[in-house]
């Protein structure tokens, strides 16, 4: 068992503070006894990507080689490095309203001057949103952007979009007509049509209806619904999170933790 206490200060990153603190700690389920403590931010990032890992590889063309990074936060780079474990991209863009910070994010994630490499292949920053996803087969949101962060018309047939912002009502990193076109898969109807801007928006418009929504991401990997139907189609998976892959993230790094012999032991 676990819990995750979260907090979102929206005006942190002026203060150079990260905009989310998180804290998760490990329970035993058999006892009750606390079992870890763990920096809930990266864990959050680190779950929140394997999502979009599990999507992409659901969902996305076997044949997608670029990816196109919106966001250059900790959520941004979790996204690229699970698109790029299930697919072979061969080339990335990043874009972010602060172009100080994509260029931080290319720097990182592509290879230095002395091989070192977080992701074996080229970063690139876009200076506008048009230039990445115009050139992308599978695109990733990770923003907190209220208004959509690329334009409908720069989303090409066939591209694989994964949404991991817009976690209240009210923000929109998808424009309402690409949803309208793209075949919409959640991680869990009940939170998505609570929180996620990118389907209640058009909901309330009355752009669409709940039937638009076409599956559970669970559904797909049970096989209970077919994935991707054809080269041309346009998919877009939208996670909130749910709590249940805080919990399996914690409890796999907890696993090797224990293996590595890695961490600090407490007496409570």
């Amino acid at each position: 068992m676990a819990v995750k206490i979260v907090s979102v200060f929206n005006d942190n990153p002026a203060k150079e503070l990260p905009l989310i603190h998180a804290l998760v700690v490990v329970v035993d389920a058999t006892t009750g006894e606390p079992a870890a403590m763990m920096d809930g931010t990266y864990l959050t990032a680190l779950r929140t990507g394997a999502a979009s890992g599990a999507a992409t590889d659901l969902l996305a063309r076997q044949d997608a080689r670029t990816a196109a990074i919106f966001g250059a936060g900790v959520q941004g780079r979790t996204q690229l490095e699970a698109v790029c474990a299930v697919r072979p991209i061969q080339a990335a863009w990043v874009y972010d309203v602060a172009p100080e910070r994509a260029g931080d994010f290319a720097a990182e994630m592509r290879p230095d001057r002395c091989g070192r490499r977080r992701l074996s292949l080229p970063v690139r920053v876009a200076e506008t949103p048009t230039e990445a996803a115009r050139q992308a087969d599978v695109v990733c949101t990770a923003t907190t952007s209220s208004p959509p962060v690329f334009e409908d018309a720069d989303v090409r047939p066939g591209t694989h979009i994964n949404g991991v912002g817009a976690y209240t009502p009210q923000m929109q990193e998808s424009p309402a007509e690409t949803v309208l076109r793209a075949k919409v898969v959640i991680d869990h109807r009940e939170a998505s049509l609570a929180e996620a801007g990118d389907l209640l928006i058009p909901l309330q418009e009355g752009l669409m209806t709940e039937d638009h929504i076409y599956a559970e991401l669970g559904e797909i990997a049970a096989g209970l619904k077919a994935g991707r139907a054809s080269p041309d189609e346009i998919t877009l998976f939208k996670s909130v999170g749910v709590a249940v892959q805080d919990v399996a993230a914690a409890s796999a790094v907890l696993e090797a933790a224990r293996r590595l012999g890695l961490g600090t032991g407490v007496t409570l």
